[in-house]
């Protein structure tokens, strides 16, 4: 399997390019779920140990249905199969360009959510416009085992996100564990009260918030993604999700500049415009960097084979 790896804004990409599964010509929504049903041995390979690690995410280069898009992506991680990933689109729109397949200027990529759009503005910057993302629920009260009532709302970005209104410390690098511990207490309190994303859907990301410490900045987060690592990135869906709940608040106006910094000190630079369907739609720009290019190799011998 042949492998392109990059960060965005410290956040890790591993986008396949050759060797992975063949899932046919259909729409990506209905290829991601032949993925799941029968070559998820190929996830694991591509991101579990001994291989990867759980901060990585994957990317599976496929060929759009539209042949106006550029490219098909299927996004995963160590856990499983993510609907849209911000910073796996910025990270290959610059492994694409890297590889002499696509230049600067503006593109589509699909997604199993929906198309979006690309602007690859120069060899490690680009802009994206993501699916339009709303608010679900507002000021949502759980009661979260260790650290009582907490509130927050919940909101689509692509991913189902929690954006809560309470931090336990400060979002600094060296409380990850204790902030983690929070947040995968917020998510046991969410299953446990049967809150859910719109039909159902799976609140599979956690989101809290601080000051930033950058004064040109807006606000500071940390994201638990759902296989337990936290984002080094802002968070692309997440910072989508954001936007969608300053817009209900009226704290944003649309075209109006969102500089979310991550606990890393990393930051997306965000806007929206709003949406046909009540929504709206967020631009996020950042910067990607390829970082390695390689091959997976799978021995039969391996004690430690994933996959």
């Amino acid at each position: 399997m042949r492998v392109i790896d990059s960060h965005t804004e410290g956040e890790p990409t591993r986008l396949i390019v050759e060797g992975g599964p063949d899932l046919g010509n259909g729409p990506l929504s209905e290829r991601v779920k032949l993925f799941a049903a029968k070559f998820d041995n190929f996830r694991c390979f591509a991101v579990d140990e001994p291989r990867g690690y759980d901060a990585v995410v994957g990317a599976l280069l496929c060929k759009p249905v539209d042949p106006t898009c550029a490219a098909g992506l299927i996004f995963f991680n160590n856990a499983g199969y993510l609907g849209m990933c911000g910073h796996g689109t910025i990270g290959a729109a610059v492994t694409l360009a890297h590889m002499g397949k696509l230049a600067p200027g503006h593109h589509k990529f699909e997604t199993p959510v929906g198309v979006v759009g690309v602007e690859l503005l120069d060899a490690n910057t680009a802009k994206i416009e993501n699916v339009e993302s709303f608010l679900h629920l507002k000021n949502v009260e759980i009661n979260v085992e260790g650290h009582g009532k907490v509130s927050g709302d919940v909101a689509w970005g692509g991913n189902w996100f929690f954006l809560c209104k309470k931090r336990p410390c400060e979002l600094v690098t060296s409380n990850i564990a204790p902030l983690t511990a929070f947040s995968q207490a917020i998510k046991t309190a969410l299953i446990k009260a049967d809150i859910t994303g719109k039909d159902g859907g799976e609140i599979d990301h956690i989101e809290l918030f601080s000051p930033p410490v950058v004064s040109t900045a807006n606000s500071r987060n940390f994201v638990l993604c759902p296989g337990g690592a936290y984002d080094r990135s802002p968070c692309g869906t997440g910072t989508s999700a954001k936007l969608a709940c300053l817009a209900v608040s009226g704290e944003l106006k649309p075209g109006g500049t969102w500089i979310q910094e991550s606990i890393t000190g990393s930051r997306f630079v965000a806007s929206y415009r709003l949406g046909q369907n009540g929504g709206i739609i967020p631009s996020i720009t950042g910067r990607a960097f390829v970082t390695a290019e390689a091959k997976l190799v799978r021995d039969l011998n391996d004690f430690l084979l994933a996959g």
